[in-house]
């Protein structure tokens, strides 16, 4: 019987505790802040310091494959003292501090929601440049991971139709409605949306599903394939002139995941034979083995004269929201 008791007595403080949890987080303020948009929250004499060298080495360094070197994040340091209610709702931050141990949290939701909270502390500038450098490349990946979801979440609202895209190749893709589709063939699609400078761009087309196994010449059958794309679907403003990959710069290429799916990603940048036009690409071969295929979706950016991360930014969004069907 007290065995029993005491049972009842976890399961209802459990679910007391969950319930808990739940109202206090429907009960928390909206999360606020632009896209990439990185608040630290440290001291003067720290960030001033080696401690403020390291944050802005790992967070402000330059994003692989733009133009012009730009930051991962756009940082704006505040002190501990001002950190306090509106201060307290920015969606992504990191709080440094000394303190007597060295320590590393992630917090969920802890001020607003949603939220990503990143305390680090140690007892030494040492101790918490040690933890910075040893959990940056996991905190960068947690935030802009946070940052595609609202930047999906806010793409949502208005959704551009796209079933002539699903129709012809098989995917669903949420592009905002200020895009159009400009091109739809039964084997490539070409989304547009016109910007103050220029355009941004999304392609999604196929290859053979053993296009790029040979690591030896991958990046270049990557480059070949890009060009031969561009020659046929992406003409330039004067005759002959069309879409290449930029020949002084070999692009970046890495392993990645789409829609759970196996990709190479390669950053880099294009230009237009022939003539003076050119700006960033992300391109992203998935290996869909299912319908025996690489599904190809390549988002780029022409915007001369202004910062091109947060566009191509908002590109990746919209290429990982891709579904297949």
């Amino acid at each position: 019987m007290k065995n029993l008791l005491f049972l009842l007595f976890t399961i209802a403080l459990c679910t007391s505790c969950e319930n808990s949890k739940e109202d206090r987080e429907a009960m928390l303020p909206k999360s606020s802040g632009n896209i990439n948009n990185l608040q630290i929250v440290i001291d003067d004499d720290l960030w001033n310091g080696a401690v403020g060298e390291s944050l802005r080495a790992q967070f402000a360094a330059p994003v692989d494959g733009l133009p012009q070197e730009e930051p991962l994040f756009s940082i704006n340091q505040l002190g501990p003292q001002s950190f306090n209610g509106f201060t307290q709702i920015q969606r992504i931050f990191l709080f440094i501090q000394k303190s007597e141990n060295t320590n590393f949290r992630i917090a969920n939701n802890p001020y607003a929601k949603p939220q990503k909270g990143v305390f680090i502390s140690g007892n030494t500038d040492a101790e918490i440049i040690s933890q910075i450098e040893e959990n940056a490349k996991a905190i960068i990946a947690l935030l802009q991971k946070t940052e595609i979801e609202e930047q999906q979440r806010r793409i949502s609202l208005s959704l551009l139709n796209v079933k002539t895209v699903e129709d012809s190749l098989g995917v669903s893709i949420k592009a905002p409605s200020a895009y159009r589709v400009a091109k739809v063939t039964k084997d490539f699609a070409w989304l547009r949306k016109d910007i103050r400078t220029g355009t941004t761009n999304i392609m999604i087309y196929e290859m053979p599903l053993h296009s790029f196994d040979k690591e030896e010449t991958r990046i270049g059958d990557i480059i070949k394939m890009r060009d031969s794309i561009g020659q046929i679907h992406i003409e330039g403003p004067t005759e002959g002139s069309y879409m290449i990959t930029e020949e002084a710069y070999a692009p970046y290429l890495f392993t990645s995941e789409v829609a759970g799916k196996f990709a190479y990603e390669t950053k880099g940048t294009w230009e237009v034979k022939n003539n003076y036009m050119a700006g960033p690409f992300l391109n992203y071969a998935i290996r869909d083995s299912i319908n025996n295929r690489l599904l190809i979706i390549e988002g780029f950016t022409f915007a001369p004269s202004v910062g091109k991360r947060d566009y191509q930014f908002e590109l990746e969004a919209i290429i990982k929201s891709v579904k297949f069907k």
